[in-house]
Order: structure tokens, then C-alpha cells, then sequence
């Protein structure tokens, strides 16, 4: 996958107190991606954009868009990933 087909997947993090709650205790991020995104391209892109291993991706449709819940893999951190998107 190149890098302007994962801009398309992932449109932007999805910012609440809830999320940012699952930055610090479960070292997960969550983006609204494309609707027709499977989990498997989600991770791919995600890995290709920032830089970062995959540990899962969960996802969920809601009036905003799809969700994707990712959670890192260990020895990567969802807070330093976080700073540099803006987020916290």
C-alpha cells in the first residue's frame, strides 16, 4: 500500500475525554476511516503513516463516520503518537 491510498483510509483522529482516556490506560488511538475500509487496510495504514506496529484494530460505525479503535503494539506508545498528532 502507498502512502495516498492510506491518506484515504484515514480521514483524522477522533478526539473525546473518552479517547483520550484510552491513550493513557490502554495505549489506543481512534481515527474515523473511509466507510469501505477493512480492519486489515486500517492497520496497514496506520503502520504506514506513522510509523508504528499494530497490535488490533476494532471498529464501529456511528453518525460520525466509521470508527477505528487501534490499539499499539507494545514497546510503541499511543501518548507520544498522540502529541505529535495534535491530540493532547
Amino acid at each position: 500500500m502507498e502512502a495516498e491510498k492510506a491518506f484515504q483510509i484515514v480521514k483524522r483522529p477522533y478526539i473525546t475525554e473518552k479517547t483520550l482516556w484510552l491513550v493513557e490506560r490502554n495505549n489506543t488511538l481512534v481515527f474515523i476511516v473511509d466507510d469501505g475500509a477493512s480492519k486489515d487496510e486500517i492497520r496497514r495504514a496506520i503502520e504506514i503513516l506513522y510509523d508504528v506496529k499494530v497490535a488490533s484494530v476494532n471498529t464501529a460505525r456511528t453518525v460520525y463516520g466509521k470508527k477505528a479503535y487501534v490499539k499499539l503494539a507494545p514497546g510503541y506508545s499511543a501518548s507520544d503518537l498522540a502529541s505529535k498528532l495534535g491530540m493532547i
